[in-house]
């Protein structure tokens, strides 16, 4: 999100409030959601960040309401009779004994989020609450007396001249308060299983989209994998950017250091820096994108783009059987409405047969000059030729030129150089070679980077 769109969601806020969960709830995704895809996302986040905490309390109080023999009017007497009580007194009870004594929906809320947020709450598998946990709980807030805390409160009441009408009316208020207390200790931890489950949900579709191949995603799946990508490419963006502010000034010239300090009788004062600067790299990258490679091959153009401000140059070519550069797209339009133009034939025909020996030599009669030695070249493809005549001199003569080449192929290694799999032949021309098919093992190639 951006800060105007932050401050938008802000007004929404402010002009709803926060009373009403539905309402606040609606009025935050009015100003935080732009696609109606992204609305059952929004609905699960909502609940993580603003737990239900509330909601439990408020459940209780209702319940607790609809079993209370006091009128309106009896409980507003008895609540404002004890805020006089206990406000002109010193008595020694926890904080939870005040806040449920006297109905701070507010107080509790915060108190119960807190214990929540700890981390520590008895865990259970079912809706059943076992034994002890209620009591466990009470001792983690630290209120395990809390009904020597409702004793005190009677007692005070006694010796302030209330009759025993009044203070029976009381005690049974506190006890049913007490009551409350358990339904919403029971309630947090129904909300508590719910929330891990969630969480384990989410953790298992996180390991399932790493494991799944491209070549099988459903188009949600797709989605999820976009941004899976974009925080990939995030995360890489960072390391480069902290590599490049650590060598803005130079590595550390330790012979011309050590030769200034003889000045000082050895000490360095003065650091001296080399002043060689890492230059950005430039990339080209060649995508297959036939159709047993074209998801691979968007994830991998999403993930080249989504770096290359990190470079002083990118650019990008497709090809099944005719090569073409679709650099120009990345310039003209955002990144997914210039991957779907490019994958989706309306640069090449998506429909031929592979040919990478022509694809080859069409890049090397029209752009190798655009290679030299700073120049990374990125391949991705099968290197299923049909047979065709592979040309593999072309990928020799690009390695001679560039910085270095790297290939990574969506097929399972196991399958290549079988059938009309060129890739061992190509392979002798890269610099690096990875099998690469799913999003774990993305990860792994980035990983690979990084470490260059």
């Amino acid at each position: 999100m951006s800060t105007a769109e932050t401050l938008d969601a802000l007004r929404a806020v402010g002009t709803t409030g926060i009373g009403h969960r539905g309402t606040f709830k609606i009025a935050l995704r009015t100003a935080m959601v732009k696609r109606s895809s992204d609305v059952p996302i929004y609905d699960e986040l909502f609940d993580v960040f603003f737990s239900g905490v509330g909601q439990v309390v408020r459940a209780a109080g209702e319940a607790g309401a609809a079993a209370q023999p006091l009128s309106q009017e009896e409980l507003q007497d008895l609540l404002q009779k004890l805020a006089e009580l206990l406000k002109n007194t010193d008595l020694d009870i926890s904080e939870l004994a005040r806040a449920l004594a006297m109905q701070d929906a507010g107080e509790m809320e915060r108190i119960l989020r807190e214990l929540m947020e700890s981390g520590k709450l008895p865990r259970t598998e079912t809706n059943y609450v076992p034994p002890g946990a209620n009591r466990q709980m009470m001792e983690m807030l630290g209120a395990a007396d809390i009904g020597s805390d409702f004793d005190q409160i009677l007692d005070l009441a006694r010796e302030q001249g209330d009759s025993e009408e009044e203070i029976d009316r009381l005690r049974r208020y506190l006890e049913r308060r007490r009551k409350e207390l358990d339904d919403m200790l029971k309630g947090l931890l129904r909300l508590d299983k719910d929330q891990q489950h969630r969480q384990e949900d989410r953790q298992k579709d996180r390991e399932r989209l790493l494991e799944k191949s491209f070549y099988y995603l459903s188009p949600t799946e797709i989605r999820q994998m976009r941004d899976a990508v974009a925080s990939l490419a995030r995360r890489l963006k960072n390391v480069m950017a902290v590599r490049f502010r650590q060598t803005k000034r130079g590595r550390l010239d330790v012979s011309e250091t050590i030769r200034r300090s003889m000045e000082f009788g050895g000490v360095p004062f003065r650091i001296r820096w080399d002043d060689r600067r890492k230059e950005r790299p430039q990339v080209i990258v060649l995508c297959d994108v036939s159709d047993s490679v074209r998801n691979v091959s968007r994830f991998m153009l999403q993930f080249v783009h989504s770096l290359q401000d990190m470079y002083s140059r990118v650019r990008s070519y497709v090809f099944v059987a005719d090569l073409a550069e679709v650099t120009r797209l990345f310039k003209d339009n955002d990144i997914q409405s210039a991957i779907q133009k490019a994958i989706n034939g309306d640069v090449v025909n998506v429909y031929a047969h592979s040919d990478f020996g022509k694809a080859f030599t069409q890049f090397h009669r029209d752009h190798i000059e655009a290679v030299d030695s700073r120049t990374t070249v990125l391949i991705l493809g099968d290197a299923r030729n049909n047979y065709n005549a592979p040309q593999e001199w072309v990928l020799r003569e690009i390695k001679e030129r560039a910085k270095q080449v790297i290939w990574l192929n969506p097929e399972n290694q196991s399958t290549w150089g079988f059938g009309d799999s060129e890739m061992n032949l190509y392979g002798k021309s890269c610099d690096f070679v990875e099998e690469c098919r799913n999003l774990r093992q993305l990860y792994k190639v980035v990983d690979l980077l990084i470490a260059k």
